[in-house]
């Protein structure tokens, strides 16, 4: 197999180039708040820290019930590669687990796994209270507890700048109606795979937000409540995690060996694709000038899903090819040594381009 040019050329620049895709590399690393630092505490703090982990990697409540994790509940230091404790208040427990172990233990269990290459989300969040309105920007001090929550249900969350054309584009009106035009102009600066509106009001001492997720031509909402704006967000990006996550996980056996072929390639759109069929075993195959063959091992649906995210757009299957077929003039005449021409064969996998 010859590789072109720029990958020969580029391959020392990979790991300097920037991928359109996040990948959250904080996926593993939990913070649970503490009610002290005594044995019993950190305990308490180191359970609510597993199921956190637990439902970010498979974004499946009923998962926090599977007896295939009670061996791991009874003894959690086994995929905990360290921990310690913030100074708060309140105090907080941060519990390094490790992803090796991790998800073995989960897929024994049986669980389907999102891995940590996840849609980027622009939200824009309108809180209204007595006080007024107000459009939650980028620098404001509002944006920090929307940033924690998405960081603790394992969310990439990107917010607006929230200038005055901003204010006026996301108002109550838009963010709840379901025409996306007005936001899908006003995000486009931000290059998000995936656009979040929250509309959030109070009403005596609670927080309700009614929450609205376009991805692509797919649309997900929901309502959810909380005692304030942090328990409102971390409800929110919670109910997000919860209907990305089966677009996205795979379940152990689910998955098939298959090859992919991606067309229009160079060498940034290697690095990227390289990073994104990472944990399908991606292996790169043959190479025929800017089009890649990968022999991977995944569910079709997923890899479509993961894939768009990368903006690759799938192609149709290859029609077969019919065998040339001798001319009548033809007069030479046929030798033993002369054997039938086969068909081109059509490539049997998915197939997509830049």
């Amino acid at each position: 197999m010859r590789l072109p040019s720029y990958l020969v050329v580029g391959c020392l620049a990979l790991f300097g180039l920037g991928a359109q895709a996040e990948t959250l590399h904080s996926l593993y690393q939990v913070r649970e708040p503490a009610s002290g630092q005594s044995a019993e505490a950190r305990t308490e703090a180191t359970n609510k820290a597993l199921d956190t982990l637990i439902l970010r990697l498979t974004g499946d409540p009923k998962a926090l019930q599977s007896p295939g994790l009670a061996a791991l509940r009874k003894d959690p230091q086994q995929i905990i590669s360290q921990y310690g404790f913030e100074a708060g208040p309140p105090e907080v427990l941060l519990v390094e687990f490790d992803p090796g172990s991790t998800e073995r233990a989960l897929r024994q269990a049986g669980l389907a796994l999102w891995g940590s290459n996840r849609p980027s989300l622009l939200g824009w969040w309108l809180n209204d209270s007595p006080e007024g309105s107000s459009l939650v920007g980028d620098g404001q001090g509002s944006a920090e507890p929307l940033r924690r929550a998405a960081q603790h249900r394992g969310l990439p969350l990107r917010l607006p700048l929230g200038d005055l054309q901003e204010q006026l584009v996301a108002n109550a009106k838009n963010l709840e109606g379901t025409d996306l035009a007005p936001l899908k102009e006003a995000s486009e600066r931000y290059g998000a795979d995936a656009i979040l509106a929250v509309h959030a009001t109070e009403a005596e001492g609670k927080w309700q937000g009614t929450w609205r997720l376009w991805l692509g031509d797919q649309r997900e909402q929901g309502t959810v409540e909380g005692a304030d704006q942090a328990a409102l967000a971390d409800a929110v990006m919670l109910a997000v995690n919860n209907r990305l996550a089966p677009r996205f996980a795979t379940k152990p056996g689910a998955s098939s060996e298959q090859q992919i072929q991606v067309q229009g390639m160079n060498l940034a759109r290697y690095a990227e694709l390289g990073r994104v069929l990472e944990p399908y075993g991606g292996r790169l195959q043959h190479v025929d000038g800017d089009t890649l063959v990968y022999k991977v091992s995944g569910n079709s649906d997923q890899l479509r899903a993961q894939l768009s995210l990368s903006k690759l757009q799938e192609l149709p299957a290859e029609a077969p090819v019919a065998a040339p077929v001798a001319s009548p003039a033809s007069t030479a005449p046929a030798t033993p040594e002369a054997a039938p021409v086969a068909a081109p064969q059509p490539f049997n996998g998915l197939r997509f381009r830049w």
